[in-house]
């Protein structure tokens, strides 16, 4: 039972904050565990201390007095209104505003993550783990709802698609971020229906490169990103976030060069020089460059070994020694990857970018340079360099012959075959887009749940020697467990968070890039295979619980934060919606000839029919994303019928109100004597007239002194203009 208590607890608490020591001086670990508590209860948040595993303390963090979260969350919610996210300003009273719109609990997740990290001058504790004074602080995250996860996960499991009363509930308790990624995958996931039912068909009556796929691929690529695009407002708009990317948060790490005074606004503004920044993000085209070549390199030298082994060479141990190209690959690229990824992480932090946005699309722009080489050169260099050259380039594949030279038993074994009798694997191509689409498909899913796990264990082990090190330098002897000091009623739940603080911290972002990544090649190469949407719309079906699963259970809980769109990952599937058309036409053509391609002989490539092909392809794609954008753009939605709604209701209210300000001012009205003239009244007006100095504005503002002097004066006009006689002869 008090097992059961410890897991459906969360004992009131918001966040829980890690600090380690092991590493730290005694004296600077206390005086910095006193400036964190501090920090903490200087913007109004209630501590508690707790002994953690390995050289470390547990923080308990909770709001302080419920009336101060509920004003941070309602000045967020003014600031949202101020900056446009919010069509109709929240009531002036906060009791009532919050009453009328509930705080759900991703808001006051976020809204207290931001007490405790942003920097003083915005309100906040200033607390950057690992960073300056705040390097003994490992994480800052909040508990797991297992009770609601296991209810999640088990709902998902007899469910087939997420409605989306799910999504809301996704972003009522993970954040808009997080809640967008489901968002795009179930859409995706649902648009693959289509594809998959014409693939498996022109799998079955068409064959491969059929030109009837590739056209209908090419535009449902283009349906599918325009659809998300108007997708991703609507559920703006029903998140109330709709331009949140507005209300831009400054990073930590920003360094400015000076402080200027905005000539409209009165407000300092930390600048850093536009053409100094420009200057250093000109270094991602030689970041580019390098990646291409380095990449590239490694993966054409393995291609090129891996061809050599099993198309020329014909020696001992065959079988085995196909194996190289891949145990060069998987040793190679995750080193030389991570090496590019820490330079583009390091390029963009250099870059200076002064918000989190403009930062985190720097580094997403890079990574996706990185994962576009390393996940399509394999199969861009089997169909436009292998099929259309490879009798060309067979005699120069001998220098390979250094890798296996040792296992040979006679030269004959490894000389290269003359381009008259050297003939190219034509289903090479199919098996590689196969590889990629299932296999790897597969493959990725088991690394997801077996690298965090293996992580995970290997942290735990350093933790435990640096614990024990440090242990023995101070006292001697192994550190006593934590749970040692426990409390009875405490000892489950503490036993849990010190068991989540070890899990890893989730990155939607990564999850973000395997979808876009599965959408490029399903957008460029599936006309090879007409399968690849079937093989997708399984492995997302799959995936979706997968991801819940892990978030659930192999993660920290995820930091709630707000976004209205999937970020620089929408650029992307645009770019690749592109480049689609351009690939499915030039594969089209290549093995236009019943699929057989051109067999290694380029003299069989016609290049002004492949470059009229490329281009015709290419601006078809144009003119249709046009079209298909005009014509979504025209579709309503719950989503914009709620934004118009809500801007009607305040013109509406608006409006009201101004008219009942109108409604309080003195009625305008003639007195009825005002309407009776006199010669006596005449003439004093004109002797006061002529006593006064007057302008003649004032003069000819005063010839008549009321209406109704005007209405006499008018109809005097109209009688001398039309005598009675003339009037008796029109009613004639």
């Amino acid at each position: 039972m008090a097992k059961s208590q410890g897991i459906l607890t969360n004992m009131g608490v918001d966040y829980v904050i890690v600090f380690r020591f092991a590493t730290t001086d005694r004296p600077k670990a206390e005086q910095r565990f006193e400036n964190l508590i501090q920090a903490l209860v200087g913007v109004g948040l209630a501590t508690e201390v707790r002994n953690g595993d390995n050289h470390s303390l547990i923080v308990f963090v909770k709001v302080a007095s419920e009336e101060h979260i509920f004003g941070e969350v309602y000045r967020s919610r003014v600031k949202d209104w101020m900056y446009g996210v919010r069509a109709a300003a929240p009531s002036k009273e906060v009791r009532q505003s919050l009453d009328g719109e509930p705080m759900n609990e991703s808001e006051r997740l976020r809204i207290i993550h931001q007490l405790i990290t942003n920097p003083t001058s915005e309100g906040g504790a200033g607390i950057t783990p690992k960073k300056g004074q705040w390097e003994n602080v490992e994480s800052v995250f909040a508990l797991h709802d297992h009770v609601y996860n296991k209810a999640w996960i088990k709902k998902w499991s007899t469910q087939y698609l997420l409605t989306p009363e799910d999504l809301d509930e996704i972003r009522n308790r993970l954040g808009e971020k997080v809640a967008y990624y489901f968002a795009f995958t179930q859409a995706y996931f649902t648009f693959l229906t289509a594809p998959a039912a014409f693939g498996l068909a022109a799998w079955a009556l068409l064959g491969s490169f059929s030109p009837f796929y590739a056209i209908f691929a090419s535009i449902w690529c283009v349906v599918f990103v325009e659809y998300w695009k108007h997708q991703e407002t609507d559920l703006a708009v029903r998140w109330s976030v709709r331009g949140v990317s507005k209300i831009d948060t400054k990073r930590h790490d920003f360094a400015h060069e000076k402080v200027v005074t905005d000539p409209v606004t009165g407000e300092e503004e930390h600048i850093f020089p536009a053409t100094k920044r420009l200057q250093r993000q000109l270094l991602q085209v030689p970041f580019a460059l390098v990646a291409a070549l380095l990449l590239g390199a490694l993966i054409s030298t393995a291609f090129g070994i891996e061809i050599f082994i099993s198309e020329i060479y014909n020696g001992p141990f065959k079988s085995v020694l196909v194996f190289l190209p891949t145990v060069i690959l998987t040793t190679c690229m995750p080193i030389l990857s991570g090496a590019l990824t820490t330079l583009a992480t390091r390029l963009s932090d250099y870059e200076n970018h002064s918000t989190n946005a403009a930062h985190e699309k720097a580094v997403t722009q890079k990574i996706f340079v990185i994962n576009f080489i390393t996940s399509y050169l394999p199969i861009f260099l089997t169909a436009f360099v292998y099929v259309p050259f490879g009798t060309v380039l067979v005699p120069y594949l001998d220098v390979f012959s250094l890798t296996v030279r040792q296992f040979a038993e006679n030269e004959k074994q490894l000389k290269t075959p003359t381009s008259a009798k050297f003939s190219i694997n034509p289903s090479r191509l199919r098996k590689q887009v196969i590889y990629f689409t299932v296999t790897a498909q597969i493959v990725g899913f088991a690394m997801e749940v077996v690298v965090p796990y293996l992580k995970r264990q290997g942290f735990l082990k350093y933790r435990e020697m640096q614990s024990s090190r440090a242990h023995a330098a101070s006292a001697g002897g192994a550190p006593p467990p934590a749970s040692l000091t426990d409390e009875p009623e405490e000892k489950d739940f503490l036993a849990r968070v010190r068991s989540e603080a070890e899990l890893d911290i989730y990155d939607v972002t990564t999850d973000l890039r395997e979808m876009v990544l599965q959408f490029g090649y399903l957008a460029l190469f599936s006309v090879v295979w007409p399968l690849v949407p079937v093989s997708f719309l399984i492995n997302n079906w799959i995936e979706l619980r997968a991801d819940a699963v892990k978030i659930c259970v192999e993660m920290q809980r995820p930091t709630p934060s707000r976004a209205d769109t999937i970020g620089p990952w929408l650029d992307s599937l645009g770019f690749l919606s592109w480049v689609g058309s351009i690939t499915m036409s030039a594969l089209v053509y290549l093995f236009s000839n019943d699929g057989l391609g051109p067999d290694g002989n380029p003299s069989q490539i016609k290049g002004w029919a492949l470059l009229l092909s490329v281009f015709f392809s290419e601006h078809l794609y144009l003119v249709v994303r046009w079209a298909v954008a005009l014509a979504i753009s025209k579709i309503d939605s719950p989503g914009r019928q709620k934004e118009r709604r809500e801007r009607f209701a305040v013109r509406q209210q608006y409006f009201k109100e101004s008219l009942d300000q109108t409604s309080r001012l003195p009625p305008i009205s003639e007195k009825a004597e005002d309407l009776n003239f006199t010669r006596e009244k005449l003439e004093e007006d004109a002797r006061q007239s002529s006593l006064s100095g007057s302008s003649t504005e004032q003069r000819f503002w005063s010839r008549q002194r009321s209406a109704g002097e005007v209405a006499v004066v008018g109809k005097g006009m109209i009688e001398r203009a039309l005598p009675a006689s003339s009037e008796g002869k029109k009613e004639l």
